[in-house]
């Protein structure tokens, strides 16, 4: 099991250094943060963007993976987008993770004055937006002319080193999209829930989601075996970070469950993800040291 941690880009630099620093000390696989113009949580708070947030993480760390949990189409353009990620694979040579998703209703939808989609679009956009990022990532030139994104013979250099496409994906058009091109399929639970639900309880739906995946999969003819499964908790997946046992327990059951990877908050001390900081540093020492 590779181990992660989700940093809100909420401080100021001189304190958000220390932070992204310790996870790569505490030994983390990798560590993310959210991509959004405006959070649901954070309309009046400090907020900062994810990609300058994550060339700044780069320059400070040598070792840990990092990456959007996640980026989505709602302010997004693949070809801008594009061209960031391999200036952060430039910075960070290795080290960076894709992470996208369709995005959920509201605030970032709204803020820039766009419409509201119904889910049936926004699903089509994600299609879209996924499949033409990962034409421009590895295609020589790439045109393409659709409903919701368009690219003129656009070139995307120096193509990224190996750079992982991690799509998150609920529904059946979602696990499609990510049979066909995501290197890690994302799933936070139940999608757009913010109540929690304990993590053993939420383990029959867990199990259900890993299995349609594996169907999608075999729909186009992949190994499953080739995907790897990352889940973030303390959204809807609650319970995680209660204790150390617990901590320890729950990456016992996800790993029994086929997961990969588990992607836990850095915890606030007031909501969201509120808890104790001492049970994340615990857990590390205990567990991550040495894994580097």
């Amino acid at each position: 099991m590779r181990h992660g941690v989700l940093i809100l880009p909420e401080h100021h630099w001189p304190r958000a250094r220390n932070r992204w620093m310790l996870a790569e000390r505490l030994g983390f696989a990798h560590a993310w943060t959210y991509d959004h113009l405006m959070w649901r949580w954070f309309a009046e708070r400090p907020w900062f963007s994810a990609v300058p947030t994550l060339a700044a993480a780069a320059a400070v760390t040598g070792r840990i993976g990092l990456g959007t949990l996640v980026a989505s189409p709602h302010f997004r353009h693949p070809v801008s987008f594009a061209k960031e990620l391999v200036s952060l694979d430039d910075i960070a040579p290795g080290r960076m993770v894709c992470g996208v998703g369709a995005g959920a209703p509201g605030f970032d939808e709204s803020l820039q004055g766009g419409p509201v989609l119904s889910p049936r679009e926004r699903a089509d956009r994600f299609d879209e937006f996924t499949s033409l990022l990962h034409r421009l990532l590895h295609e020589e030139r790439t045109t393409y002319t659709g409903r919701w994104f368009s690219a003129h013979d656009a070139v995307v250099l120096p193509k990224p080193r190996a750079m992982p496409l991690a799509v998150a994906a609920a529904g059946p058009r979602g696990m499609a999209l990510a049979a066909r091109h995501a290197d890690i399929w994302v799933t936070s639970g139940p999608p757009n829930v913010f109540e929690q639900d304990r993590f053993d309880r939420v383990a029959p739906l867990l199990k259900a989601q890993t299995a349609a995946l594996d169907e999608a999969c075999a729909a186009i003819g992949r190994d499953p075996a080739g995907l790897r499964r990352l889940l973030l908790t303390d959204g809807a997946v609650g319970g995680v970070l209660e204790s150390t046992g617990s901590y320890a327990d729950a990456s016992g059951l996800f790993a029994d469950l086929g997961f990969t990877d588990l992607v836990v908050h850095w915890p606030r001390p007031a909501p969201p993800f509120e808890g104790d900081e001492q049970v994340l540093l615990d857990f590390a020492s205990a567990h991550l040291q040495g894994d580097g």
